[in-house]
């Protein structure tokens, strides 16, 4: 067991730390909501890329997919490189369009864009409570796996309530005080930390532990053979992957804290750095987490529930030094992942909500509600996360399963010039109430899990009032517009 004072200590400095460099970030942010929210559309590929990687990558990953990797084997690997082909699929597609369009109509958010497009505020503001409802969950999973670790490692003399009141507090420092361009460089920071730390772990279990890469082979299909195929122990079934991996695959547009890093990029070459460098990141990380899981069981390590192997792992079999790194690593991740929820829902509220709404809006007054939903949101966070629901993984799938509802009109802003206000915002309602109702009713017709039923329906919604309602008379040139930059900048 690591001693809890060294314990509290180090994470107190490692956060003060970040907290330092969050403070440097806003002395060199200027003013105003596009400084402050997106950083002047002024951020360099790699930063870029790191910040991407660091906000999509979270908790979900050392303590989510490394549990349910040891828990159901194998179908966890397809199941996240999935993901992770996906948003490279969807970044090529997408992210040149999000990014001339968000330097053209200079965009803060994505569902601005989307308001924009379809000449309604409505849309904007029904988007937005989407992702207030359905994002609650994925960043409080974040302070349940960092208060988890925190608990393990200390042997509970860091209470759960203690470690989530911490970890909830440092996501909301860092997000007021620093702004985008401040979490945006904690991000790179803690990106490199979570990458370089958990290959490192990865040698160390093997070499130390299993006999090297040749021993650990032999233990897992000797011993788990079941774990190395799929459905292996019955949980990877096609209807489940297909539930599992659908939100995952459009978590690039659904999810507003990745797509508005779309607008940040400083140049053409520094999104395509962004999406390479991001690629680069994932990959290694996917493959690293999961043989972490897999290793977690070659270990003989008993975990009840799955999403503890980790914190055993660091709390049992490493040294403590090395513990206390990687624990900070995952800690890293859960941070700058609800950090950068927090902050662009913050910028969604007072861009689509207060200044919609009102007839002569203010920036001051746009970021000071933006503040108020960050500390708002902050304390969602704890009272969710406090109630210690399910898998974290299993979270996590269904927030994003909640937000896939915004396809439809996300598709269609950029494709369909038929595509409609009222189809828009009628889809996601109704899309999202259903899907919210079959994940609380554990309701899944034809064995397809609520987020299918939820893009089906919406989907159909979506293309049904958009050919019985009027086209909004600036769509076409929307359309065309980007286009013709995206021609201009090189792009095609």
């Amino acid at each position: 067991m690591i001693n809890p004072l060294m314990l509290l200590i180090l994470t107190l400095a490692y956060f003060g730390f970040m907290v330092v460099v969050a403070h440097y970030g806003r002395l060199k942010t200027g003013r105003g909501v596009e400084e402050y929210y997106i950083a002047g559309r002024n951020i360099t590929g790699l930063v870029a890329a790191l910040t991407y990687a660091a906000t999509t990558y979270s908790v979900f990953m050392m303590v989510g997919l490394v549990g349910l990797t040891y828990a159901f084997g194998v179908g966890a690997l397809g199941f996240e490189l999935t993901y992770l082909l996906a948003t490279v699929l969807l970044l090529t597609i997408f992210a040149p369009k999000f990014w001339v369009a968000g330097k053209k109509w200079r965009y803060v958010t994505p569902t601005q864009l989307l308001a924009d497009r379809y000449e309604s505020k409505t849309v904007g503001v029904v988007t937005t409570f989407l992702c207030l409802i359905f994002l609650v969950p994925y960043m409080a999973i974040q302070g349940m796996g960092s208060a988890y670790l925190l608990e393990n490692l200390s042997g509970g003399m860091i209470s759960y309530y203690i470690g989530l009141t911490l970890i909830v507090t440092i996501i909301t420092v860092c997000a007021l005080w620093g702004g985008f361009r401040g979490v945006a460089w904690t991000d790179a920071v803690q990106g490199m930390v979570m990458l370089g730390s958990s290959l490192y772990l990865l040698f160390y279990l093997a070499n130390t532990y299993l006999g090297g890469w040749s021993g650990f082979s032999v233990i897992l299909e000797t011993k788990h053979p079941n774990l190395l195929s799929v459905p292996g122990v019955g949980f990877f079934s096609f209807p489940k992957f297909l539930e599992l991996t659908i939100p995952w695959f459009f978590f690039a547009l659904t999810n507003p804290q990745v797509s508005q890093r779309l607008f940040v990029p400083k140049t053409v070459g520094s999104l395509k750095t962004m999406v390479f460098g991001f690629f680069v990141f994932g990959f290694i990380y996917t493959l690293t987490t999961v043989t972490l899981g897999l290793m977690a069981k070659a270990l003989g390590i008993i975990a009840q529930p799955a999403d503890k192997a980790m914190p055993i792992i660091l709390g049992t079999l490493i040294p403590p030094p090395l513990a206390l790194i990687i624990m900070l690593s995952i800690l890293s991740a859960g941070v700058t992942t609800a950090n950068s929820i927090i902050l662009s829902l913050g910028s969604m509220v007072g861009r689509d909500i207060y200044c919609s709404l009102t007839k002569k809006p203010s920036e001051k007054n746009e970021i000071r509600i933006g503040y108020a939903v960050i500390i708002l949101e902050a304390i969602l966070i704890w009272i969710f996360a406090s109630q210690k629901l399910g898998l974290i993984s299993l979270l996590a799938v269904m927030a994003s399963g909640g937000l896939l509802v915004q396809i439809p009109t996300i598709v269609g802003a950029f494709y369909w010039k038929k595509a409609t206000a009222p189809a828009a915002y009628t889809s996601i309602i109704i899309g999202g109430i259903i899907t919210g109702l079959f994940y609380s009713l554990k309701f899944s017709p034809l064995m397809l899990g609520p987020p299918i039923w939820g893009i089906i329906i919406s989907t159909i919604i979506f293309v049904v009032v958009s050919l019985k309602t009027k086209q909004p008379t600036n769509a076409e040139k929307f359309i065309e517009e980007i286009r013709k930059e995206l021609k201009l900048k090189g792009f095609v």
